[in-house]
């Protein structure tokens, strides 16, 4: 079975989603979304994240975290795991309440972390639920802006402080920022289906994703998410090691690269099985 890749490593911060099994809900009614936020908080203290923006919806969930000791695995575990037991016990129902496992984009901080701010806390308004964020109380983002007393757990310390010192302006203009029009969604740069980040901050974690890449239950896009590209591998004074290094060492399909290079597959393939008997 198929399993997301996980990057961790200490300072990292994530966009999280989780949705409920089959598209179900997983609020049913008011008492469970703070019967969620409660747990949230435990599980945020237990593990020393830092928590920048929710948002929960009646099927899903969003959380904008950074995890300073690298543990979100085990962290999230115990947040899916104990609100599912409560859930069903209040509800008295039993199995998976949510479908397969959570999805966690890791995010380049000093790039992306305010932009998802906003995605996070519009999503209701996305959607057409609410016309105006403060409008949904089952965001962070009235907390955010001093409408109503924040969850013990949410920090907005760092969201404030990139709009102005004074926190009384560091709020205006905060509001300010979600007003203005949305640039194109950065779901659509995403790296490797897991990383939102420009060059520089995907090398730094290039060597992390390097120990994923024998883990084949994880999408071969998620484990090669760092790799050069084809134009850059294939080298034309070298063609045969260069096929043979985008095939095994980069996780290139043989269709890929006889695209790549406007060649049948067979001749790639015959490529391969020439410099598989050399290296015996």
């Amino acid at each position: 079975m198929a399993r997301p890749l996980r990057i961790e490593f200490p300072g990292a911060a994530y966009h999280i989603t989780s949705r409920g099994n089959a598209r179900e809900l997983i609020f049913l009614d008011e008492q469970d979304k703070k019967n969620f936020l409660k747990i949230l908080c435990s599980v945020i203290k237990r593990y020393n994240w830092l928590l920048h923006a929710y948002c929960l919806m009646d099927n899903h969930y969003h959380l904008l975290i950074e995890t300073p000791e690298g543990n979100l695995s085990k962290g999230m575990k115990q947040l899916n795991g104990q609100y599912t037991q409560s859930f069903n016990w209040k509800h008295k129902r039993v199995g998976h309440l949510f479908q397969g496992r959570y999805k966690a984009i890791v995010v380049d901080k000093d790039t992306y972390l305010l932009s998802l701010c906003r995605y996070i806390v519009l999503n209701p308004v996305r959607i057409g639920i609410v016309k105006n964020p403060n409008d949904w109380q089952w965001s962070s983002y009235n907390s955010t802006v001093g409408n109503t007393k924040a969850i013990d757990c949410l920090n907005t310390d760092w969201i404030l402080s990139q709009f102005d010192e004074d926190r009384t302006k560091a709020k205006r203009k905060y509001r300010d920022f979600l007003l203005e029009k949305e640039v194109e969604s950065p779901w659509k740069i995403l790296v490797g289906q897991v990383i939102l980040g420009r060059s520089g901050f995907i090398k730094k974690i290039t060597g992390l994703l390097k120990e994923k890449e024998e883990i084949k239950e994880i999408p071969r896009v998620q484990r090669y998410a760092a790799r050069s590209g084809l134009t850059e591998l294939l080298d034309k004074n070298r063609l045969d090691k260069t096929i043979f290094e985008a095939y095994t060492k980069y996780g290139y399909t043989m269709k890929e690269i006889a695209e790549k290079l406007r060649v049948h597959y067979s001749t790639v393939s015959r490529v391969i099985k020439r410099m598989e008997s050399k290296k015996k």
